[in-house]
Order: C-alpha cells, then structure tokens, then sequence
C-alpha cells in the first residue's frame, strides 16, 4: 500500500510550493501534525514569517493538528503584539530602556495563552488568527477572515472580525464525527476508508 509519507518536504512531484509543514519548521514553538499543509505562492519558508510577534520570553505555542490546509499569507498573530489596552496609554514605554525601564515593573503586557488550530482545518488565503484564538476540528476560516475568537468545530467563519456562516452539518453528525477522530485512525484505516472521507459524513456512519 503506497501511503504518502508525512515526513516527505514536498509531497507534490516537481512542485515547490506546497509543503508538509512539520518538516519545516524551526521554532519548537510552534507544533504541526502530519500531513498539515502550507501552500505559499511565493516560498513556502514564508510559513516562520507570517507568525507575527512570537518572541521566545514569552513562551506561547502555535499548535496546529493533523490534516490542515492553510493557504498563502495566512498569519498568525501571537502573544507578542499585545499592548496595555485599560491603561491611559498602550505605547510600550518601557522596552525602550533609559528612564522608561521601570514603566511595567509590577505590570504585564496582557496574554491569551497559545493558539490551538484543531485537525482537518481549512484556513482561508490572508486569513489572520489572533492571539489565543482555538480553531475546533474541521472548521473552515474563509479568505481574508479576521478570527478575533474561538470557532467551534466544523464552522464555517468570513469576515472582519469573523462571524459564523454556518455550521457544515448537522448537530449529531458534527458529534458523531469528534467522537469518531477519524483523523487519529492509523493510516492503514485512514487508506481504506479515502472514498468516505470525500463524501457526505453519512458514508462513515
């Protein structure tokens, strides 16, 4: 059985610009699951850049599951752009040193903890997570969306700030599929079971 090797760079013959992602990134911060893909017009190193302000003293985690789709320009932004929002002035006074050193001492800068991306999620061309957000297992995050908070699993979401368009099926089969986790099947399993898996859910019921 010819089972495609999530640990192949570039599982696409000749073609340079999409990637299996695990296999290119660096920052330990940031964790990919097999076959989770990155489709980049230009080079698919641009994934590392297109994580925005994910400074290694602060410590969040970019966690992506298995079996996403994430197009070109997708950014995410992390915990590091956040400035003080309830104070008189968000301006970071004190990151520039000299007599401002001390403006944050017994302060912080505002976190929402890591980005958690579930699996078999599809994230839209210049779609923007923002910090903190948790995408639920197959949602889809439509071009250009700006995701402010957490989807819910099998959503479609569209806009600025992004909104629910609708749920992709119903209730019970959206609860039957997360009880189901096709995607920690073993790969053998996952093979022989393709054809369901690009049909109506109802096939693997």
């Amino acid at each position: 059985m010819n089972i495609p090797d999530s640990n192949t760079v570039f599982p696409l013959t000749n073609y340079k610009n999409l990637c299996f992602l695990k296999n290119l990134v660096n920052n330990p911060n940031i964790i990919v699951g097999d076959y989770t893909y990155y489709d980049d017009f230009d080079d698919v190193s641009n994934f590392e850049k297109n994580v925005k302000y994910h400074f290694d003293f602060i410590g969040d985690k970019l966690i992506i599951g298995k079996f996403c789709m994430i197009a070109s320009g997708a950014t995410f932004i992390m915990n590091g752009g956040n400035h003080l929002t309830e104070a008189t002035s968000a301006y970071p006074f004190a990151i520039f040193g000299g007599a401002w050193q001390d403006a944050m001492k017994g302060k912080s800068y505002p976190t929402k903890g890591d980005t958690v991306i579930g699996n078999d999620v599809w994230i839209g061309h210049d779609a923007t997570i923002m910090p903190g957000v948790q995408i639920g297992h197959g949602a889809i995050i439509a071009t250009k969306a700006v995701v402010t908070k957490n989807v819910e699993p099998y959503t479609i979401v569209g806009g600025n700030p992004a909104k629910e368009i609708k749920k992709r099926f119903s209730e019970d089969s959206i609860a039957r599929l997360l009880e189901m986790k096709w995607w920690d099947w073993d790969l053998e399993k996952i093979t022989q079971n393709v054809a369901k898996l690009t049909s109506n859910p109802e096939e693997l019921f």
